[in-house]
């Protein structure tokens, strides 16, 4: 029996540098299994950083249901650069407004241009139940504890679907990304890992930020990282409420408005479109 995926289309884009896969399941009723999602990314020219999977939508007026994958195969909660290559993906139906259903809660977007769009990644998590930490803290500076050798000795701690530990340094450029990040992402702080950003304030509107993306590692770029650390920066009195935050890959505008919100706008690209072989997937649940 062939596999439910076989010849199925699948889009590569990117979002400001983020690898992103977008595969339309609507309709289909199938959900990837991690280890599906692992031997797409080992396919030649599909290795992502995330994979977003669409569903049909299970409430009235949503567009579809959104499952984020990591490379690694386990879920994320939300991916704002990825969400981004998905609004792209739908507005060639005609809809340049979207309602999508995530694991984190409801996200939508809007087409600001051609090529960019902003994505309303909702209200920031600020309780230390609620991102979650292991222990009762002041979200604002998290002592690090215990200590990771060459890491700061403190951090903001946000959710925005995901976990998210936000530390500021002088120098982003100069931290050891490959050696700190996965030993902060697997910290006994974070029992369900963590995204680890290195932000480095250049002006009150201008962040420098380095991601050590949970379950894909070092990364050009990551849409919730970045408003975590808008919202993290403003918390503590070093930022606006809005500032361009710089990565790798690329620019992002973020916003946390008065009403609570943190809105993300940013480019997409478009790379190219493949068919899915059924052989990919031998072995693995049909």
């Amino acid at each position: 029996m062939p596999h439910p995926l076989d010849d199925r289309p699948i889009l590569r884009m990117n979002g400001a540098g983020n690898e992103i896969l977008v595969l339309d399941l609507r309709g289909l009723g199938h959900v990837l299994a991690p280890q599906e999602a692992r031997a797409i990314a080992a396919a030649p020219g599909l290795r992502f950083d995330q994979l977003m999977a669409l569903h049909d939508p299970r409430a009235a007026g949503d567009d579809a249901f959104m499952r984020i994958y990591n490379i690694d195969g386990s879920l994320a909660g939300a991916c704002g650069n990825g969400t981004r290559c998905v609004a792209w993906a739908l507005a060639r139906e005609g809809k340049e407004r979207l309602s999508l259903e995530t694991a984190a809660g409801r996200i939508e977007t809007r087409r600001v241009a051609e090529t960019q769009f902003s994505v309303d990644m909702g209200r920031p998590r600020l309780d230390w139940r609620e991102i979650p930490l292991s222990r009762e803290v002041d979200t604002r500076a998290v002592t690090l504890a215990p200590p990771v050798a060459g890491a700061p000795a403190q951090f903001s701690a946000v959710s925005m679907g995901n976990p998210h530990a936000v530390f500021f340094v002088p120098d982003a450029v100069a931290i050891p990304l490959e050696t700190l990040g996965p030993a902060l992402e697997h910290h006994p702080l974070f029992p369900e890992r963590a995204n680890i950003s290195f932000a480095q304030i250049v002006a009150r509107n201008d962040i420098l930020l380095r991601v050590w993306e949970r379950g894909t590692g070092a990364t050009r770029a990551c849409g919730s990282a970045a408003c975590a650390t808008l919202v993290a920066a403003a918390r503590a009195g070093l930022a606006e409420r809005q500032a361009r935050v710089r990565l790798p890959g690329g620019d992002l505008h973020i916003e946390w408005r008065a009403d609570d919100h943190v809105i993300m706008t940013g480019p997409v690209e478009f790379e190219f479109e493949t068919r899915l072989s059924g052989a990919l997937f031998e072995g693995a649940p049909a």
